[in-house]
């Protein structure tokens, strides 16, 4: 559905028919230096052949925006720059990063924004974006900085509780106690590749839009994607450091359940040694007739007794000195 339209002039917002966003189904005539901005959430397909028209989109951009599972991307369409941003939040106790979609229409005298789910709410950039007179007065692309902003701060609070949660697993992995942390690190690891498919693909455009590589943008308008360029560039470095540690920590992981094992196993072979040896001298002095050991001997079935718990005991204290037990 349309959530909101309005023309701005100068950088204010200009009401439109009682800035009631269901009445907003026509194109606005602007001026030289005003703009239209549409905001729509999750349009149904009518909807979209409506802004279509209006806007002169091209078709194959429109499908795209119909498709809520595009890999961010930018691409001119004749005077239209269509631009696919993936918005992420982070559903922490699930480990789970959850996405959605935001796919911008800009032209010389418009902006149209297309929402699918949930994430970044556009409303609040809209609202403080008009708060900011100057920075609007650089028309759409003023916009679609305000929105890559708001995108990429949501990329760097997600980064941030990723490193929370990774943080969680090191100290586990690490601890005296014997725990489990393989399911842990492979989920983690798969929210971070979905981190790294919404971040890598704007880096390039990101970098291009904050060198002035764009008609569209002059070098003013450039400043601003330069420190969106630097936030993203950021979130960057936290995933790929992110992903090492989670990969060193399954390392570390693996390498602490092979020893343990190895104690385990110490530990049942000092078990079994205790079992083993009081067994040997059994098996030769357990035959009992005659007074035996050594035949003819009084005492000698006592006499065996004792040498199976004597040996039975040293071998103990040898095993508890050595850390075997």
């Amino acid at each position: 559905m349309i959530v909101d339209n309005a023309l701005y002039h100068d950088g204010v917002r200009v009401a439109l028919d009682g800035d009631d966003p269901s009445l907003g189904h026509a194109r606005v005539p602007c001026d030289p230096g005003d703009f239209q901005w549409v905001g729509i959430h999750d349009p149904t397909d009518d909807e979209l052949a409506l802004i279509a028209k209006m806007f002169d989109l091209h078709p194959l951009a429109v499908e795209d925006a119909g498709d809520s599972h595009q890999r961010p991307k930018v691409e001119r369409y004749g005077d239209t720059l269509f631009l696919v941003l993936k918005t992420l939040w982070y559903v922490d106790d699930q480990d789970a990063v959850e996405t959605g979609e935001i796919n911008l229409f800009i032209g010389r005298d418009f902006v149209v924004t297309v929402r699918h789910g949930q994430g970044v709410n556009l409303a609040d950039s809209r609202r403080d974006l008009e708060q900011r007179a100057k920075v609007l007065e650089h028309g759409p692309m003023a916009v679609m900085y305000a929105i890559c902003d708001r995108v990429v701060d949501e990329y760097e609070r997600v980064g941030a509780a990723l490193e929370e949660d990774v943080d969680e697993v090191e100290e586990s992995v690490f601890s005296p106690a014997r725990t489990n942390d393989s399911v842990r690190i492979y989920t983690l690891k798969r929210e971070i590749a979905e981190v790294r498919r919404a971040v890598l693909p704007l880096r390039e455009p990101m970098r291009r839009f904050a060198a002035g590589q764009h008609e569209s943008i002059d070098d003013e308008t450039a400043t601003y994607f330069r420190d969106v360029a630097d936030h993203l560039q950021r979130v960057s470095e936290v995933i790929d450091t992110l992903d090492n540690l989670l990969s060193t920590a399954f390392d570390a992981h693996l390498a602490r359940i092979s020893v343990q094992q190895n104690e385990d196993m110490r530990k049942i072979s000092a078990g079994a040694a205790l079992v083993v040896v009081p067994t040997l001298i059994a098996g030769v002095y357990g035959m009992n007739f005659d007074h035996m050991p050594e035949l003819h001997w009084t005492y000698g079935y006592a006499f065996a007794i004792a040498l199976m718990v004597g040996a039975s005991a040293v071998l103990l204290w040898f095993f508890k000195k050595s850390g075997w037990l």
